[in-house]
């Protein structure tokens, strides 16, 4: 069997970043004798979380900020790579806690971008999964916005639209996407929105390290009779790649561990490895070690 693996793939900037924050804070935090947590997962991936727990990081509920209020100074606080909502921000700091922040310098950037035009009075449409923690942490920058509505595909983009032009057909409007969405849905939401709102701004917030593994995966995809897709299946930029993938119309699936690789793969003579941009080097390895081995493992039981 040959295995070709997508051009870019793997851990992207703003995920290593915090991988090594959390690991070098981890490291402080056990010579200290303090307790380190982050809000929420800092990264989608199992292997990194499960990892960072056997060093001591203890990942919390974003609600159950009591846990960090009991140890005050005596703990340490991850601010994960999707960050969070400056309202919560701004109760850690009255906990007297050691915060280390660990938001995507992406992110960030996209934070402050919705910021700034919800102070100028801008309505505000965000691309993306309302849910998911990047969007969650965005929306908390918008509180000064007249209108703010998460949506993730073009219905949900004419709805909200639709809405705002009866409250205000005068809005001035902005368009800011998740960092990890795609540029094609980013592009379809933007035309919807702007036939209700012509004069509509879209700010250019899609992460480089994003469209490269998509337009990668694109190219791999000529190359391999079927393909696989590493990564954590709560990542939305992993589970992106899959749907490109599947869109192909050539055999894929996404696996967060090797025993998650469907048997029939292993009958192929080409086989393409993408991966989403939280998923770490030794998984990659793994899955492509276990592609090649004679016969393939059982199939988790978990599956």
């Amino acid at each position: 069997m040959t295995i070709i693996r997508a051009r870019v793939l793997g851990f992207c900037m703003g995920v290593r970043r915090a991988a090594e924050l959390a690991e070098a804070q981890a490291k402080k935090a056990a010579q200290e004798g303090c307790a380190l947590y982050t809000l929420g997962h800092l990264i989608h991936n199992p292997q990194v979380l499960a990892d960072l727990e056997k060093q001591g990081v203890i990942t919390l509920n974003q609600n159950a900020l009591d846990q960090i209020k009991e140890n005050g100074k005596n703990s340490g606080v991850i601010i994960r790579a999707h960050g969070i909502s400056p309202q919560t921000e701004e109760k850690l700091r009255g906990m007297e806690c050691k915060i280390t922040d660990a938001t995507c310098p992406n992110v960030k950037k996209n934070q402050l971008k919705t910021q700034e035009l919800s102070r100028a009075g801008y309505s505000l449409f965000l691309a993306g999964e309302s849910s998911h923690a990047e969007i969650e942490g965005i929306t908390g920058y918008a509180n000064s916005a007249p209108f703010c509505k998460a949506v993730m595909n073009t219905e949900q983009a004419r709805e909200a639209a639709a809405a705002l032009l009866k409250a205000n057909k005068d809005a001035k409007t902005a368009l800011i996407g998740q960092t990890t969405i795609s540029q094609d849905e980013y592009n379809a939401i933007g035309n919807e929105i702007k036939k209700y709102f012509p004069n509509l701004e879209i700010v250019n917030t899609i992460c480089a390290a994003t469209a490269e593994r998509q337009q990668a995966l694109r190219e791999l995809l000529n190359d391999v009779e079927a393909v696989i897709i590493a990564g954590g299946k709560e990542s939305a930029n992993t589970r992106r790649l899959l749907v490109i993938a599947q869109e192909s119309g050539k055999p894929c699936a996404l696996a967060e561990k090797v025993d998650e690789i469907p048997r029939e793969f292993f009958g192929y003579k080409t086989v393409g490895i993408s991966a989403g941009a939280s998923t770490p080097d030794t998984l990659i390895d793994d899955i492509e070690k276990t592609l090649k081995t004679p016969s393939p493992p059982a199939p988790s039981r978990s599956r």
